[in-house]
């Protein structure tokens, strides 16, 4: 598939389990990770920065913060992308964020391993954000982790995911490991190591909870996106959004990387919101079928729009440093 960096559009072939290559002037080596990645001017975008996952790379050679992308499809069945989760790394600290379909074996071909994600946030209950949960947790156990899992979720939908595990025959005393857990509240900041996750509200279940909240008390509405802060970096995460104005603190203070969504929102509308914001970097995922469909048009949109913001269409696999 093509895809490539915004300014230059350095547009890059990626199959499964290979590196990028890309248009984009070749650069000297990598440094080692304790060398220090911070990031670079926007006129150089290539892959210091975005590359294949680290089971594909030499030892010591992915980057020490950097987002993985083990599904960046969006709510329609995708052909050719995993449902949404991604995995935060800052140093030795590893956040898993939602567990959509795909997870687990995608999890399996290129995940650092079972007993080293140190939290887990689900963003709100549509299954192509938790539908892959069940199935994840059982290769947790089948793969002998041994540390507790803490959960962090909007709290109403405890008690469902709770009892799905039950249901699925996943019972704490047969998986070996407690999972704690935790209710997301808006502001209210989670501390892994040195690594600071803030949830946001963000309005995208509003018009189906007006509809039907009433008729169906158990569900749950709520929706949250995230500020990670840690080894002097801010990334945020939108997680699915329900207008841009639900961005506003996320970018109220300069962003080295923002992942973000482009389903639920008009490209253009979405643009001219980031366009003039300081942002590092953009990763687009959850990109509506049809924008998938035409990504060289929507680089084109992009790159017109957003004022030189570096920009990356992801796709499952990559590896995004910031």
């Amino acid at each position: 598939m093509k895809t490539g960096w915004g300014p230059m559009d350095a547009a890059s072939t990626v199959g499964r389990g290979r590196r990028v290559r890309s248009r984009a002037p070749r650069q000297a080596a990598r440094p080692a990770p304790d060398a220090g990645l911070g990031l670079q001017p926007a006129e150089v975008c290539d892959n210091h920065h975005r590359h294949r996952h680290p089971a594909t790379m030499p030892l010591g050679s992915h980057p020490i913060t950097s987002v993985t992308c083990f599904g960046v499809g969006e709510g329609w069945p995708c052909p050719d992308r995993n449902h949404a989760s991604f995995l935060f790394r800052f140093g030795d600290t590893r956040i898993l964020v939602d567990a959509g379909d795909g997870l687990s074996s995608t999890y399996k071909a290129i995940g650092p391993g079972y007993d080293v994600i140190d939290r887990v946030f689900l963003s709100h209950m549509h299954s192509d954000h938790v539908g892959g949960f069940s199935l994840f947790v059982q290769g947790l156990w089948l793969e002998k982790r041994h540390r507790p899992l803490p959960v962090h979720m909007p709290g109403a939908g405890i008690p469902a995911l709770k009892a799905w595990l039950n249901a699925t025959i996943l019972f704490e005393e047969l998986v070996g490991f407690p999972i704690y857990w935790e209710p997301l509240a808006s502001a209210v900041k989670v501390r892994e190591a040195d690594v600071t996750v803030t949830p946001f509200p963000t309005t995208h279940l509003e018009s189906l909870r007006r509809a039907f909240q009433k008729a169906h008390k158990t569900s749950c509405f709520d929706t949250f996106g995230f500020l990670f802060e840690g080894h002097g970096k801010r990334v945020g995460h939108t997680a699915d959004i329900g207008h841009v104005d639900d961005l506003d603190s996320l970018l109220s203070h300069r962003l080295d990387l923002l992942v973000c969504e482009l389903s639920h929102v008009q490209a253009e509308d979405l643009f001219a919101k980031l366009k003039g914001k300081d942002i590092g970097r953009i990763a687009f995922i959850h990109v509506e079928r049809q924008l998938w469909a035409d990504k060289p048009g929507l680089k084109r949109l992009a790159k017109s729009m957003l004022g030189g913001i570096p920009f990356v269409i992801a796709q499952d696999g990559d590896e995004i440093s910031f």
